[in-house]
């Protein structure tokens, strides 16, 4: 009670000397700094885990630890959250399109660390994920916690989750302008005024934070040596529909991947069985352990020959032809490590992955192209860095993330120009065949995907459970016209759903259907089962609202039953709806 009255007292001081407008900002800023320090956080943990188990490897030969260490690490992920945090809701950037679509954008108060800590075990123990999704999820949950404890409304919980993730982003990559796009295109903010300047503090915040806290060697950062040539376009045409094919292949094998996981019921049997073959892939490439950012920074920097450090195809690296074909293999198996770690219980997402599939998949491009001596040699460092692009903008469908993500690693914009060129292709490429990407597809299926369609946002956000009226009068199906008289004269409403004992719903009898006869006294001992009629439809508690107006459309009427199970819920009124319709779409809006 002390606790809420000091929150009330705050609150009303707040609205009396702070507008809502920089009250915003000066929360943006807030928690961007958090998100910097979560990244700070995570980033130095896996580190430190990789180091702890891996520094000892010789780099000639195999290490059969490596089999192991994956199945450990997921393992213990699995426990973390089963028994220490308790809840199985999933982590990552669908679930926070989830929350903002379905749950007004409160997340759970331990979203904040729970990412962090199982991220680490399952990175630092080898799982072949990306530390972007738990950091961004880290970082929304920040926004939607203080947004919930200052009791902000949608509009602003939203802003603050946006915010959040934007500091996490800018923390982990310390790009700020990518971090502010990334809110934009995948979290589907508006772009307006009221928004862009919360983003851009929070980016700027997070990016500055971890600039301070982390050393130089564990900052994604890498340095183009080369400008492009002109002459290289048509090559970076080809790469871009490589890439959009490449991710299409990404997003496809995914699903492949989690509906044959899906087989395994049993918790503990999918998480040995996923770890022990993720052990197997990175045994054989040892590049798909953990993210693999170290391998893009050994193809940049000209070391492509150590991507085959601590394999037994170490002996393979000076065969050209041998070496190519080993590149491929690990662009294609990496989607396939990726997914048996999240499936197999791990925390983690596919950013980093998808980033890096990219870069392999440049690189091998530009290293075939180079064998064949039939063209002037391609920078192979170049073609690594507009791969990632490419297939991270295809994977995402965030084709200016990815661009901007890119340019901004690079401390520069040299490479613009074919950045746009390969990653504007590789987009159009996969939306020929994949109308939305691996984070949204789920979402759209079930109907709970925002979009940047204002109507379709305001039907999506809004939930049938807040528009349900309950206080409609039930009546049993064994009363008699009379009976229903007593029953009206003590109702303000003109229709009367029939249920049974067990609330199973039988009918409803409107008063229009039963005017003419309820002032004739003679008609009193009529059986009520003489005016019960069926309605044309009805709704679930569980149907999106979309579906519950199409239904309205359809049948012409102005209220519909909800029923769940076959047991009556209550009454869906059209005007009721509107309301909140109308309300909703005040609520979304952006501006001020």
């Amino acid at each position: 009670m002390k606790q809420q009255t000091l929150v009330g007292r705050f609150l009303i001081w707040r609205k009396e000397h702070l507008s809502d407008r920089y009250f915003i900002i000066l929360l943006s800023a807030l928690i961007g700094f958090l998100a910097g320090l979560a990244a700070y956080l995570l980033k130095s943990a896996v580190f430190y885990i990789e180091d702890l188990l891996t520094a000892q490897f010789r780099i000639q030969s195999q290490n059969y630890w490596y089999v192991i260490y994956p199945a450990i690490g997921i393992v213990l992920t699995v426990i973390f959250i089963r028994y220490i945090i308790r809840d199985r809701d999933n982590h990552g950037i669908p679930r926070i399109l989830f929350v903002i679509s379905r749950l007004d954008g409160k997340m759970r108060f331990h979203k904040m660390f729970s990412s962090l800590f199982g991220s680490s075990l399952t990175a630092g123990f080898g799982g072949s994920i990306g530390l972007e999704s738990p950091i961004i999820s880290s970082g929304a949950s920040i926004g939607s916690t203080m947004a919930q404890f200052l009791r902000l409304n949608y509009r602003y919980t939203t802003l603050l989750i946006g915010c959040g993730a934007a500091g996490a982003i800018a923390s982990i990559f310390t790009t700020p302008i990518a971090a502010v796009i990334f809110s934009l295109e995948v979290l589907m903010l508006d772009l307006t005024t009221a928004s862009i300047i919360p983003l851009l503090m929070a980016s700027v915040t997070g990016a500055i934070t971890t600039k301070l806290l982390l050393a130089e060697n564990m900052l994604v950062h890498f340095k183009v040596t080369v400008d492009f040539a002109i002459s290289d376009i048509p090559f970076f045409i080809v790469l871009g529909i490589l890439a959009g094919l490449l991710s299409l292949y990404f997003n496809r094998m995914h699903f492949v991947v989690v509906r044959l996981a899906e087989k395994l019921k049993n918790e503990w049997l999918r998480a040995v069985v996923c770890g022990l073959a993720l052990g197997l892939l990175i045994f054989i490439f040892p590049t798909l352990y953990g993210e693999g950012y170290d391998s893009i920074a050994l193809i940049i920097s000209g070391n492509s020959q150590d991507l085959l450090n601590n394999s037994f195809l170490y002996d393979f690296r000076d065969q050209a032809w041998v070496f190519v074909i080993l590149i491929v293999g690990m662009m294609l198996l990496k989607v396939i490590a990726t997914t048996l770690t999240t499936e197999g219980g791990g925390i983690g997402g596919i950013f980093a992955p998808s980033a890096v599939t990219g870069g392999f998949m440049g690189f091998g491009f530009a290293r075939f192209v180079n064998d064949l001596k039939l063209f002037p040699p391609l920078h192979e460092g170049n073609f690594t860095l507009v791969g990632m692009a490419g297939v991270l903008g295809g994977v995402l469908h965030a084709p200016l993330t990815a661009i901007f993500l890119i340019a901004e690693m690079t401390n520069g914009y040299e490479l613009i120009v074919p950045l746009m060129l390969s990653t504007a292709i590789s987009f159009f490429t996969i939306k020929t065949f994949d109308r939305h990407s691996i984070f949204t597809r789920q979402l759209a299926i079930r109907g709970d995907l925002i979009s940047k369609d204002k109507d379709q946002t305001v039907l999506t956000v809004l939930n049938i459970k807040n528009v349900i009226d309950k206080d409609i009068t039930t009546i049993s199906k064994d009363l008699t016209l009379g009976d229903l008289t007593k029953v009206i004269a003590r109702s303000k409403r003109n229709m009367f759903p029939v249920v049974d004992k067990k609330k199973r719903f039988l009918g409803v009898v409107d008063m229009n259907d039963i005017r003419k006869d309820m002032f004739d006294a003679t008609k009193y001992d009529t059986p009520l089962q003489h005016y019960i009629f069926q309605p044309l439809d009805h709704v679930s508690s569980h149907d999106s609202m979309k579906a519950v107006m199409d239904k309205f459309n359809k049948t012409g009427y102005y209220n519909l039953p909800v029923i769940d199970n076959g047991k009556y819920v209550g009454f869906v009124s059209r005007a009721h709806v509107l309301n909140a319709y109308r309300q909703t779409l005040k609520d979304v809006s952006q501006e001020e």
